[in-house]
């Protein structure tokens, strides 16, 4: 399973360096192309329980960064 997350900053919020470095100690890396700008690779078969538990960690670690973003989780 993979999790796809694209971000969209707020001007007045935290610079995008700063937020890629917080998504990547979650374990995202950068992605180029499919309309998403992070990609998780689970490495496994995980449960919608899984991954709204590891949205509720995206959203705690990006809380007052001034980040919206998008998930997608999909099978692969």
């Amino acid at each position: 399973m993979k999790t796809y997350l694209l971000v969209q900053l707020d001007s007045e919020g935290a610079p995008f360096s700063e937020v890629s470095d917080i998504l990547e100690d979650l374990g995202f890396r950068r992605e180029a192309g499919n309309g998403y700008d992070f990609v998780y690779d689970w490495g496994r078969e995980a449960s919608v329980d899984d991954s709204l538990r590891f949205a509720g960690q995206i959203q705690e670690a990006l809380r007052g960064k001034s980040v919206y973003f998008r998930i997608e989780s999909v099978e692969e």
